[in-house]
């Protein structure tokens, strides 16, 4: 399958003199389970773990985010990528009203209809890249809170949906998890993410510790840097750990995938300490040995929840 960049040009603009036939449902479940097992890394809830009749759905909405993902970071053009997602966006609202003929929202559809899922998540994703295109830099850490609230936030709300495990306690610790994983991922990243122009590093944050802008260019680790670095980790941590009870409250083998998911950032976490949070040195990353381990842990809290649960009922 070609990537997302090359097939632009079959789907926009829309051909309103002689438009594409929609493929058949079967067609695009096709589409969408090859567009996500081909990224397989990336969507890690779809695996063995998961119950295989979720396994379409999670393709199907990964098929969306994919698509969403790459017209912001892929096309090189923030004015063509603005466009782009302006009609990533007509074709969400076609798909909710039953109309769009692009693969991903044919099969998507049935999806959303399954599970009753409302437009408010992908439209915030799709928000929170069109916010890539504009804003580089934030002031504040609410700005950055506000950002996480579209960027990664929607993604666990989709999942409660999938998951039948909606409620407002377990869209609060989901949000906190997803957020807490995010920043995560951003100071895990804060070096590769001065090398494309982007700093999330509240600007804030960084006067509090002394830290300067072009010092931060200058990839210079001072003291003041290595206690900026400790006071967001914990930030993320706290997030983190707060969301862990959402675990318990999901069916089944579910519990292990969000368990590992939790886990997987405090683990980051655990790493960018490890390094005494000299992130503009070199990048913290979890090993497949780390992830074995969580893999091992996460059943092991899986089983003895089971047992539990079994003695108390006997």
């Amino acid at each position: 399958m070609q990537p997302v960049a090359q097939q632009i040009d079959r789907w926009y603009p829309p051909r309103t003199d002689a438009p594409l036939a929609a493929p058949s449902l079967n067609d695009a479940r096709n589409y969408c389970r090859e567009l996500a097992t081909r990224h397989y890394e990336n969507f890690p809830l779809v695996s063995w773990l998961l119950p295989k009749s979720l396994h379409q759905h999670f393709y199907n909405v990964y098929a969306f985010c994919r698509w969403a993902d790459d017209l912001g970071d892929e096309i090189g053009d923030r004015d063509r990528s603005l466009e782009l997602l302006a009609w990533w966006r007509s074709e969400l609202q076609a798909c909710f009203a039953g109309e769009s003929g692009h693969p991903v929202f044919v099969a998507l559809r049935p999806t959303i209809e399954r599970f009753t899922i409302p437009i408010k998540p992908f439209d915030d994703l799709i928000s929170a890249f069109e916010q890539d295109q504009t804003v580089t830099e934030y002031q504040t850490y609410e700005q950055l809170l506000d950002y996480c609230t579209r960027s990664a936030d929607p993604v666990g709300r989709i999942v409660l949906y999938l998951c039948e495990s909606v409620s407002e306690q377990n869209v609060s610790w989901s949000d906190s998890i997803c957020t807490g994983l995010q920043l995560a991922n951003f100071w895990q990243d804060v070096a590769r993410d001065l090398d494309i122009g982007r700093i999330y590093l509240p600007e804030k944050d960084r006067e509090r510790f002394g830290v300067s802008r072009e010092s931060l260019l200058n990839r210079e680790t001072t003291n003041g840097f290595l206690q900026l670095m400790e006071f967001e980790v914990d930030h993320a941590r706290s997030l983190l750990t707060a969301g862990l009870p959402l675990v318990e409250q999901l069916p089944g083998r579910l519990q292990v995938d969000i368990d590992l998911f939790a886990r997987g950032g405090l683990r980051i976490l655990d790493r960018i300490q490890s390094i005494g949070y000299r992130v503009l040195d070199q990048r913290p990353v979890v090993t497949k040995r780390d992830a074995f381990g969580l893999l091992l842990t996460a059943v092991g809290r899986r089983l003895v929840r089971f047992f539990r649960r079994s003695s108390t009922k006997k």
